[in-house]
């Protein structure tokens, strides 16, 4: 199985450390030279070159529909990265809770915005339709190297992974062999989506390159599941790699979590979440049989 994860903890700052390094590795010239001689090297000096950095595709969608606010917040955060293109494929309606659900035939897509008035095409369908277009229908000109579906509203923790349609968006990336980041924010009044998306920036930067040299149709890829708490008092941790829980235990769906707690080592995502911190789980690209 191709697994890959961001390292066990990743803080709140990752994105902005090394966001900055990306762009000292670019600065200056690429080409050694002589001091007396700045268009010539020097006699037995080699000329090196710097290769310009690749640019990464991501293909946002969600399933709270084209319009969310989450989605809104995580494509503003993500076209802010440096040799990054986005492109958004969306439901056109609400369709939470449809898991892994898909339409038969041709699926119909009609030009759209997010709330931010960025283009987006908007899929008649569920979140899993949405990457059927765009890869299997050849909806999209270029095959995305990440799929990142959110930011839900709503935490998607334990079970509730096998029900939520931001996870099905993302296993229908992911079985198709394209890396694939599930999203998801803790429903709360206000949500705090800024939040969510600084998290998902820390992600997509931390795993850049290793989404790069994920090759096309790369067989035994996960869904990499980032739920997000709305904090209030403190603010997120961090990310803390966990499995995902087995039960609902202790899951509470609404209303702000305390993120001061001091607990290290959380054992699932539930008790992570509840401790402030963003757990970050791998879950499979099957769904799970009822």
């Amino acid at each position: 199985m191709a697994r890959w994860m961001a390292g066990r903890v990743v803080r709140a700052g990752t994105a902005a450390v090394l966001a900055g390094v990306l762009i000292a590795g670019c600065a200056g010239s690429g080409t050694k030279t002589s001091d007396a001689d700045s268009s010539t090297p020097s006699s037995g000096e080699t000329t090196a070159t710097t290769a310009a950095p690749k640019s990464l595709t991501i293909m946002v969608t969600n399933d709270d529909g084209v319009g969310a606010d989450g989605l809104d917040a995580v494509v503003e955060g993500l076209r802010a990265l440096p040799n990054t293109k986005v492109i958004v494929v969306a439901p056109l309606t609400n369709q939470s809770g449809t898991a892994s659900n898909t339409t038969p035939g041709t699926l119909v897509v009609t030009d759209a915005t997010t709330k931010s008035g960025y283009t987006a095409k908007a899929v008649a369908g569920f979140p899993a339709d949405t990457v059927i277009w765009a890869v299997d229908q050849k909806g999209l000109d270029i095959r995305p190297d990440l799929v990142v579906s959110g930011i839900n509203l709503g935490a998607n923790l334990g079970p509730l992974t096998e029900i939520s349609g931001t996870v099905g968006a993302a296993r229908a990336a992911a079985s198709r062999g394209i890396p694939a980041l599930a999203a998801s924010q803790g429903a709360a009044d206000p949500t705090d989506f800024p939040a969510g998306a600084k998290q998902v920036i820390a992600w997509v930067t931390a795993n850049r390159d290793k989404v790069l040299a994920t090759p096309p149709g790369a067989p035994g890829l996960v869904v990499n599941n980032l739920n997000v708490p709305s904090c209030n008092p403190g603010s997120v941790r961090g990310q803390v790699t966990v499995p995902t829980a087995t039960t609902a235990d202790g899951l509470v769906l609404t209303g702000a979590t305390d993120c001061t707690s001091t607990a290290t080592n959380p054992t699932d995502d539930v008790i992570a979440f509840n401790e402030g911190f963003a757990p970050l789980s791998e879950v499979s690209a099957t769904p799970t049989a009822n």
